[in-house]
């Protein structure tokens, strides 16, 4: 049974924290022995504790923190720990700086972004990565800015993030329309990314306003989650007299009750990798319009034909795509058939799983 410590910086309740969350439940006490350590405390740790998984605070202050480092090593010998799983830069540099005091930990890093590396970063990419024993990329975009970022493509693998296709694919009663007021007859869109600038909200509330002005109330858009712009999207929304016609409900808990409850998803963000909200949607037999941004592309496209995409800040345009499809009963039926098969055969999380433990054992020489 393989020893892996994965670390975290900041351990809240995003795509990161659930991608950990699901591979510790699925390997823990099976393949591997899980330990859990962080900078930041969240969600993340009340849920690993909840399960039995040892967690320890490390303090992080910056990618070359070298009391971090000390700590680590600390940490590893103590445990025995013969791997750990990065997720984010700064703890990836702060394990792989450990591996110059205990070269025997293998370190194994997960990329979750796509975003261009300054010059001082790339130079440092490529003098720390050969302490790297493997790097996953979640989609085909991430990989190639990682290569563009100065890290060599041998050491990268592409392992798309998964879902439990059974869990979401199981039918729910939702109780989106009683619990909101909404009728049978309005369409109703969802939206259910934290309100942060990356996540295109603006964008999002003019393409409604640009949407009402096409059909007037025939939908609904309820937007879920929350974070720092959450108010002032609601201001945008009273602004453009939107108010009877988006609906806000905060943090849910309950995200496949909203999801079986509404006819189209739509992803508005401007940076994505690959979205686990976007395949939990799928895996329910949700269609999706998304932007075509990162790894959107390696799940909405001509073979899986489960939604379509659109440019990125384009309100008039999102508007239109939604108007084709609102009244197009047969294509949301195609959309949501493919949507599940697209979801079982390339972002199932058994796959996913094997495809990371495999990693594991490759860099354990095993």
């Amino acid at each position: 049974m393989i020893k892996v410590l994965y670390l975290l910086n900041h351990a809240g309740k995003a795509g990161t924290e659930r991608y950990v969350q699901t591979l510790i439940e699925k390997l823990n006490n099976k393949r591997i022995k899980a330990y859990f350590a962080y900078n930041e405390e969240g969600l993340l740790v009340e849920r690993l504790k909840s399960i039995g998984v040892e967690t320890y605070r490390i303090p992080m202050k910056n990618p070359f923190d070298i009391r971090a480092v000390i700590e680590l090593n600390k940490l590893c010998r103590k445990l025995g720990i013969q791997l750990i799983h990065t997720q984010f830069l700064r703890e990836n540099y702060i394990a792989m700086l450990s591996r110059i005091i205990n070269p025997k930990v293998r370190v194994v890093y997960t990329n979750h972004f796509i975003l261009a590396n300054n010059a001082v970063t790339r130079l440092t990419n490529r003098l720390l990565t050969p302490l790297e024993s493997g790097i996953i990329a979640v989609c085909n975009r991430g990989k190639d800015m990682m290569v563009s970022n100065g890290i060599s493509p041998k050491k990268i693998r592409v392992i798309f993030n998964g879902v439990d296709a059974d869990y979401w694919g199981e039918d729910v009663e939702s109780t989106l329309r009683e619990e909101l007021g909404i009728d049978r007859d309005s369409f109703v869109l969802l939206c259910a990314s934290r309100f942060a600038h990356d996540k295109g909200h603006r964008f999002l509330i003019n393409a409604l306003h640009e949407l009402k002005n096409m059909v007037g109330s025939r939908f609904k858009c309820v937007l879920s989650g929350d974070g720092p712009l959450l108010e002032e999207s609601k201001k945008q929304v009273k602004d453009l007299e939107l108010s009877k016609d988006v609906i806000f409900t905060g943090f849910r808990k309950d995200i496949k009750n909203l999801i079986c409850g509404c006819d189209l998803y739509v992803n508005s963000s401007e940076h994505e990798a690959l979205s686990f909200l976007i395949i939990e949607v799928l895996a329910c037999g949700i269609p999706v319009i998304a932007t075509d941004m990162g790894g959107n592309r390696d799940i909405i496209n001509e073979e899986t034909n489960c939604g379509i995409l659109v440019k990125y800040n384009d309100p008039k345009g999102l508007a239109e795509t939604i108007v084709k499809v609102m009244d197009d009963k047969e294509l949301l039926r195609t959309w949501g058939k493919n949507a599940k098969k697209a979801v079982r055969e390339k972002f199932n999380l058994d796959k996913v799983v094997q495809e990371t433990y495999n990693l594991y054992e490759e860099s354990l020489g095993k």
